[in-house]
């Protein structure tokens, strides 16, 4: 473990205490600190117990679960296949949970079963995405590739379905074209989000598996892991933590890119404590990003994933300008 792991574990945890603080104190009707925490675990004013309980509390919760969530299936992935482009966003993972999540919505479904349509589309995607790439041997740059192509087209298909929904239907189903915490209840984070623990702690539990891997398949294989076996259980893990996270804040981009090189930057090489950083870093990005939407731009109603998204952008582009190696020109 890094010697700067604790350090920045430390402002970690700091930094979000503060940001959650901000996010159930600050809005409309402004509360003190010290009501809005008595409020959530349900003291006070009954006025400020019902805005911090069931309207800024669930919101709260639910990008900081989304974001950890996201954070780490980035970190996954992006060790697994070595490749710093590899995530559930440009991979096509969240357009399935995106496309899952809508064909429920089309159904009238429930609200508590979009966590299940989500994770279902994701995992849609993950076959997909082996399938298309199979031929290749599975290698990383195509997988990106067919990523980014399965990617386009569940996006292309969503889009096509809200298109056609009634008006009534339509702005619920919008959010998972950009990416929203607005409007969380705590059916829905006590589904996804009890979900979304349990997934993380399986991660925890795999995460060592990446460790032999790095060593190479025949290192592997000698120490007893079998390599496909551990992809196999690793990917799956990783697509579910991101489809879990799309569920409670619809296809948000950027943070599970951006997070792992963020730790990796700070803290130096992939450990197992890793994970962990890169979950609250998630958390920390994501929630920051919705404060931002609420309080900070003029727009009213503009989605988190639309802050995510312009971050991200640029950060793709920097990302496949290293990862492409310079033409050389000949003057012959």
């Amino acid at each position: 473990m890094s010697n700067r792991s604790p350090v920045y574990a430390g402002i970690g945890l700091v930094t979000l205490f503060v940001l959650l603080t901000l996010s159930l104190t600050t809005g409309e009707m402004r509360i003190p600190a010290t009501t809005a925490l008595r409020a959530l675990a349900g003291f006070g004013d009954a006025s400020d117990v019902l805005v911090v309980q069931q309207f800024r509390a669930p919101r709260t919760v639910a990008a900081i679960l989304a974001g950890a969530g996201l954070g780490a299936a980035g970190c996954v992935l992006q060790r697994l296949f070595r490749n710093p482009l590899a995530s559930p966003d440009v991979m096509g993972v969240t357009g399935g949970a995106s496309l899952g999540a809508v064909a429920l919505i089309a159904a009238g479904a429930s609200q508590t079963l979009i966590p299940v349509g989500a994770l279902g589309g994701g995992l849609l995607a993950a076959l997909l995405l082996g399938v298309f790439a199979w031929r290749s041997g599975l290698a990383v740059t195509r997988l990106v590739l067919t990523g980014l192509a399965v990617q386009a087209g569940l996006a292309a298909a969503v889009n096509l379905m809200i298109v056609r929904f009634p008006a009534e239907l339509a702005g619920s189903a919008l959010q998972w074209t950009t990416g929203s915490v607005y409007g969380r209840t705590w059916t829905q984070v006590w589904g996804a989000g009890g979900a979304l623990v349990l997934a993380f702690a399986v991660a925890l539990v795999l995460h060592r598996r990446l460790a032999v891997l790095d060593l190479g398949d025949d290192s592997a294989g000698a120490l007893g892991l079998n390599t496909s076996t551990a992809r196999l259980q690793l990917l799956l893990i990783a697509v579910t933590l991101a489809s879990l996270a799309a569920a409670l804040a619809g296809p948000v981009t950027f943070v599970a890119l951006a997070v792992p090189h963020l730790v990796r930057f700070v803290t130096g090489p992939p450990t197992a404590v890793s994970l962990a950083l890169a979950s609250l870093t998630g958390a920390v990005l994501l929630l920051a990003s919705d404060l931002v939407v609420q309080h900070l731009l003029p727009v009213e109603g503009l989605p988190v994933g639309a802050v995510t998204a312009t971050l991200g952008a640029p950060w793709l582009l920097v990302l496949m300008f290293r990862q492409s190696p310079p033409v050389r020109r000949s003057h012959a």
